[in-house]
């Protein structure tokens, strides 16, 4: 009955989301003075995508053993529905994958569908920023085959042959918005978080179709496989499109939790409500919603931002307790911004750490900064990087940050070592997530 009730609760506050936002909607483009409507990929309208000829590429033969495959960071461009491959050593764009080849059979179905409709126009209004968000979170398979993407709008996982950018498998989820996902280090499980439903979906992704789950709070988001792949570090963040955000009202967010659950049986092992935890350790009217984070090498602490926080907490594991709030600084503009203006409540959205586990690398979002802090002594040096930086993730190789410059289409390289931008990568419109991995060499340039 719990589980019904958050659903009842986060399906009443975005339908009425809904329900206050446009009515007219149409299958057509629409310009920035139309009313909202699904809107097909093509044109070169900024957050339009058109797919790219690959007809030259070359395809892998059956039985010609070609399994050599090269690193990869796949970028997921939000808004315009791409995903970018780079390599994460050269900064080169390998391809830019439409992961919405299906975009009008898709608008097709929810303008048919009520329901689907008006989730659709909500995530567009009040979480999309006026955009449809058709690629939040992408991972490639292990062996370089296959990208598993979420595409939050159409409220499904998808998997694409990267040698044909044909959709292999799709899987519509139970709710209305697909969001972070994880996957294992045999590729064999993918995890989804479902918005809408206060549970997260595991994907057999060689079946292709969804064979557990796990509770969770209110809108489920982060998801994080323990590296011996024997645990799932998790986090729901509870209803941060709601205009409610002075603390007095933080209970409207809805029941928000870190957890720890195990990766065989999908039983939740612990459960933590960070916001009492960290006013007990005498830091009062901090969000429970504990937004990106990441673990120590030993996965002894794990390093989380939370909602409103310029900053991040670290968290030992093995005690049980507070062990750090360290706060970061605040640009004027932020600190002259109203906390309903903030960008779905997040303060900072993006933390990474080096593989040597000495420093942090943090994506100050409302600051429009990057900063590489140490782990040892919380000493830090900012970076300003544009527009709404937005993600953090570390290279393999330990060398570099790339964090996500979602205002500017871009993607900042920072240097851990040097402590400073090396590099700019271009990509799509709004670019967000940002997975390492790999791909066959025979699909890319």
């Amino acid at each position: 009955m719990l589980g019904v009730f958050r659903r009842r609760r986060l399906v009443g506050a975005l339908g009425s989301i809904a329900a206050g936002g446009a009515i007219v909607v149409s299958a057509a483009g629409a310009s920035a003075g139309d009313p909202p409507g699904p809107r097909p990929i093509g044109g070169d309208a900024k957050g339009q995508a058109e797919p790219r000829d690959t007809g030259n590429r070359p395809k892998p033969q059956p039985g010609s053993g070609k399994s050599s495959t090269r690193p990869s960071l796949a970028v997921s461009n939000n808004w315009d529905g791409t995903v970018d491959l780079v390599d994460p050593s050269t900064f080169e764009q390998l391809e830019r994958i439409n992961v919405v080849p299906d975009l009008q059979e898709r608008q097709t179905e929810i303008l048919t569908a009520p329901d689907r409709l008006a989730f659709f126009l909500a995530i567009r209004n009040q979480i999309g920023e006026g955009h449809d968000q058709l690629a939040d979170d992408a991972f490639t398979s292990p062996d370089g085959r296959f990208l598993y993407v979420s595409r939050p709008s159409l409220a499904d996982v998808v998997a694409i042959d990267m040698g044909t950018e044909q959709i292999v498998w799709r899987v519509p989820i139970e709710g209305y918005r697909s969001d972070h996902m994880a996957i294992s280090e045999n590729g064999q499980r993918l995890l989804v978080s479902d918005s809408t439903e206060a549970k997260v979906h595991v994907i057999d992704t060689q079946a292709g179709q969804i064979v557990d789950e796990f509770e969770s709070g209110d809108s489920p988001h982060e998801n994080n496989f323990s590296s011996d792949g024997k645990r799932i570090f998790h986090a729901s963040i509870g209803m941060v499109y709601t205009p409610l955000d002075d603390p007095i009202f933080d209970t409207s967010k809805g029941d928000r939790y870190f957890q720890i659950v195990d990766a065989r049986t999908y039983e939740v092992r612990k459960r933590l409500d960070m916001g009492q935890v960290l006013e007990e350790a005498g830091f009062p009217d901090m969000s429970a919603a504990v937004r990106p984070m990441t673990l120590s090498p030993d996965e002894r602490f794990v390093y989380f931002q939370v909602s409103f926080f310029h900053g991040f907490i670290e968290y030992d594991l093995e005690r049980d307790r507070v062990r750090r709030v360290v706060p970061l600084p605040q640009s004027e503009e932020s600190r002259n911004t109203a906390r309903e203006d903030y960008l779905l409540d997040s303060a900072h959205h993006g933390i990474a750490m080096n593989p040597q586990g000495t420093k942090l690398c943090v994506a100050g979002t409302m600051s429009d900064y990057a900063a590489i802090v140490s782990r040892k002594t919380a000493a830090y040096r900012i970076i300003p990087v544009g527009e709404k930086p937005y993600w953090s993730t570390e290279s393999e190789d330990g060398r570099y940050c790339f964090v996500s410059v979602s205002g500017e289409d871009r993607v900042a390289v920072i240097d851990f070592k040097r402590r400073e931008e090396v590099a700019s990568i271009p990509v799509g419109d709004h670019p967000q997530r940002m997975r390492t991995g790999q791909v066959k060499r025979a699909y890319v340039r």
